[in-house]
């Protein structure tokens, strides 16, 4: 008989996890209904599974599930980082320089795919996706490098922060 594996579903919740996320909401400046459904769909997801341990705060005795909120200041990323009870754990910022160029590489892959889904054949949108999904994980390595020291995450919790931090950048 197998055993189960470590991530089975029959194991509690792991604390080291999101349990809530905001975005500041002064920060989003513009949105239309694919940008808001992107928001949507992450943020699900990113409830749902996710592995997420401050390592400064988790050093000090801080226990999950954690609250976060995400807002640029100064160009830089601040993550807010809460307990469950919404006690300030510590705020990490990020210079966002080396993300420029995927944000940007992104929206203009996302706006191509978008169009693509009204009009254009199923191979010509499945191409457009794939090369979406390459600079999306592309950007969600880079997240996690940048992390490194200051956030243990996994790929998947990555990718979906990032799209996230991509809804902070959208300036209409």
């Amino acid at each position: 008989m197998a055993s189960l594996p470590p991530d089975s579903a029959h194991l509690p919740p792991s604390s080291q996890r999101i349990a809530h996320i905001d975005l500041d909401e002064e920060t989003i400046l513009w949105r239309n209904a694919d940008v808001e459904q992107e928001r949507r769909v992450a943020i699900f997801d990113l409830i749902e599974e996710n592995t997420f341990k401050p390592v400064r705060s988790s050093e000090r005795g801080a226990k999950g599930p954690y609250r976060l909120k995400l807002a640029v200041r100064d160009g830089r990323l601040a993550m807010d980082i809460a307990d469950a009870d919404e006690t300030q754990l510590e705020s990490l910022l990020i210079g966002m320089a080396r993300f420029r160029r995927p944000i940007r590489d992104y929206f203009a892959i996302c706006d191509s795919y978008y169009q693509a889904i009204r009009k254009a054949t199923p191979a010509e949108i499945e191409t457009i996706d794939m090369a979406r999904r390459g600079i999306h994980n592309s950007a969600a390595e880079l997240l996690v490098e940048r992390l490194e020291g200051k956030v243990e995450t996994d790929f998947a919790t990555a990718r979906r922060l990032f799209t996230l931090i991509c809804v902070l950048h959208i300036k209409g």
